[in-house]
């Protein structure tokens, strides 16, 4: 009788002891579970709806993307139940802004993307700042009290700590002009 193999387990990471190089596992696959169905072997499988990564997309990762932003594409996938490692939350980019801590489980999608065309819906967002870029949430921004656009420190020669200081905050475009035609120094920039 031959000897049975004993199961395999899943690591997190190794460390490979001659070198000391660690082995980490890729950040966690995300879907939306769409369906839970179970046959008739008492089998329950889920449907999914898988998230990409920007750099899993066509055009890769650009600097607007947040480090924890996702698309939901059009890939379905029917998955059994024991694949699932957990639960996350991916809000709305409005949402995730909003909240005050985000957590390793948070994530935010704000586009959703086609696969086989490599398109986004929507496949344009609202640009700010000089360097009319998509808000990134990783990047610190401030809002002038003028126009309401929103403004990187770095494009408006200022530092983050700076801005943190200011009462009031307008862009070159809003100060005021003096009557001989220079630029009004009423709030701080």
């Amino acid at each position: 009788m031959a000897k049975s193999k004993p199961g395999k387990k899943e690591l997190a990471s190794f460390t490979m002891h001659r070198t000391n190089t660690v082995l980490k596992r890729n950040p966690p696959y995300v879907a939306k579970v769409e369906k839970i169905e179970s046959d008739y072997r008492n089998i329950v499988k889920v449907l999914v709806r898988w998230y990409y990564r920007p750099e899993e997309s066509v055009g890769g990762r650009g600097v607007f993307h947040g480090s924890k932003e996702l698309f939901l594409s059009d890939h379905y996938d029917v998955q059994r139940v024991e694949t699932i490692e957990g639960k996350c939350y991916v809000h709305t980019f409005k949402n995730y802004a909003k909240i005050p801590t985000v957590g390793r489980d948070d994530y935010f999608c704000r586009f959703e993307y086609n696969v086989a065309t490599g398109r986004f819906t929507p496949d344009r967002v609202a640009v700010y700042c000089k360097c009319e870029m998509p808000v990134n949430p990783d990047d610190f921004m401030v809002r002038c009290e003028g126009c309401n656009d929103w403004f990187h420190p770095s494009c408006v020669d200022l530092t983050i700590e700076e801005v943190k200081k200011l009462d009031h905050f307008l862009c070159s475009d809003c100060i005021p002009e003096d009557d001989d035609g220079r630029l009004s120094d009423s709030f701080p920039v």
